[in-house]
């Protein structure tokens, strides 16, 4: 086992993994910016270094100073949470030449899974669906109107260096395409200093459904079953449950063993999550693969009883994969809503702030992962979020009630703070998402009404 870890991330996935690398018996060392030195899971950590001031290109983002961190705490290995450098094949790489466990795939897995059109190609040489689309990059506006052409109407542009929506347009016709394509490669351009583009056919509709897997150090792959994650805004997740509404044992079977089928081609190792659109037909297309622990993880650990961060630390050490397909079952239902600091009313502003009064719930069914506290300031500086509130119940219908006990219960006060707990409990109130009728463009419909 692993014998001293530094969390290389912040918030509330640096003390997740904290709180797992003790209960594993092993030491952990927080990083922290100028911005995050009261915060409370620097505390809780055995040892924490300062890595430079809030700005993330001068902390959590530079990797000469986490890599310095990690040789003054004397670690023999680097779990990089979410986010940051989570998906960075270099800073995987030099951990590696750094003599220090990346708690992770491997830098080449990162690299070549990373790249949207080299995942596509190599998920369609593994008999996995795909959506159609051009073979390979699109160099130019012309190039994608003849493949729109052929595969038809309508499409959407992506930036294969892509990711959180930027970089990515949607045409309907030849001139919204010309136009949208020069938009998605500048925008891919400023966002990850890659203007490289593909084209697909644009899946009306869809549900965001992603397969969890854990792939041991011998390469043996097992999946988890589902998360649906189709509540979502410009790309940004705010709910994900599991198991899926629109899954049966079929369907489920066929999705995870495709999720599986790419990650064996890939070479995978560790934790990730192999993401799918599902149309209203029953049919599915692979998207991408996440090379990381997902922030909506929490639900799957509640219905399937397995440590997710945990086994990342422990197939980071060298351990077998002792879990078998067949011993993994989803068990009661889980829904993950994500409190962010930011208010709906006004776009989704953010509103950073000093929280003098927190009050989160508790009870039967109910799990927090949050790294405040009262006292404590939201940074503007990072991701809003002030905590993952997680219910689980017996059925569907036990975990939403659950969920409206426990969303009236948040209290986050401060001078102009907000949150997204009354959306999260407007939306408990609508017919279709009770029903669990719901697609990607479901939430932006909503907001629009």
């Amino acid at each position: 086992m692993l014998r001293r870890v530094l969390v290389a991330n912040r918030g509330e996935i640096a003390l997740r993994v904290i709180r797992a690398c003790h209960e594993l018996g092993i030491e952990a060392v927080a990083v922290f910016s100028q911005a995050d030195a009261d915060m409370p899971y620097v505390e809780l950590a055995d040892d924490a270094v300062c890595i430079g001031p809030p700005e993330p290109a001068r902390s959590y983002l530079n990797v000469p100073s986490i890599l310095a961190a990690a040789e003054i705490a004397d670690v023999d290995a680097i779990h990089p949470g979410y986010g940051f450098l989570a998906e960075n094949a270099r800073f995987a790489e030099m951990c590696t030449a750094s003599g220090i466990t990346f708690v992770g795939p491997p830098a080449a897995v990162i690299d070549g899974c990373g790249d949207k059109a080299n995942a596509k190609d190599l998920a369609r040489r593994a008999g996995v669906p795909v959506v159609p689309g051009s073979d390979g990059l699109v160099e130019s506006a012309e190039d994608a109107v003849g493949i729109a052409r052929e595969i038809g109407y309508p499409v959407i542009i992506k930036a294969t260096a892509g990711g959180g929506g930027r970089g990515m347009r949607v045409a309907h016709n030849e001139a919204s395409l010309a136009n949208g394509f020069h938009q998605a490669r500048s925008e891919a351009a400023t966002a990850f200093g890659n203007p490289a583009v593909y084209l697909e056919k644009f899946v009306e509709n869809p549900r965001h459904v992603e397969i969890q897997i854990l792939a041991g150090p011998d390469g043996r792959v097992v999946h988890l079953g589902e998360r649906d994650c189709s509540i979502q805004r410009r790309h940004q997740k705010l709910i994900e449950e599991s198991p899926s509404p629109a899954l049966d044992e079929d369907l489920r079977r066929r999705m995870g063993a495709a999720a599986v089928a790419f990650a064996e081609a890939a070479g995978y190792r560790n934790a990730g999550t192999v993401e799918f659109l599902l149309g209203a037909d029953g049919s599915f297309y692979f998207m991408e693969l996440n090379a990381r622990i997902q922030v909506e993880h929490c639900v799957t650990e509640m219905v399937t009883g397995v440590d997710l961060v945990q086994w990342q630390l422990r197939i980071a050490a060298g351990e077998p994969l002792t879990l078998r397909q067949e011993d993994i079952a989803l068990r009661g239902h889980a829904i993950e809503f994500r409190l962010n600091a930011e208010n709906p009313e006004r776009g989704f502003a953010p509103t950073p702030g000093l929280i003098e009064r927190l009050v989160l719930p508790g009870g039967r069914g109910v799990r927090i992962d949050s790294h405040l506290a009262a006292g404590c300031q939201i940074p503007r500086w990072y991701d809003s979020m002030v905590a993952k509130l997680i219910v689980h119940g017996a059925d569907r219908s036990e975990a939403l009630r659950i969920a409206r006990r426990a969303l009236g219960e948040v209290r986050v006060e401060g001078p102009g703070l907000a949150t997204t707990a009354p959306l999260h409990r407007q939306l408990l109130e609508q017919s279709d998402f009770v029903a669990g009728r719901v697609d990607i463009g479901f939430l932006e419909r909503f907001l629009e009404s």
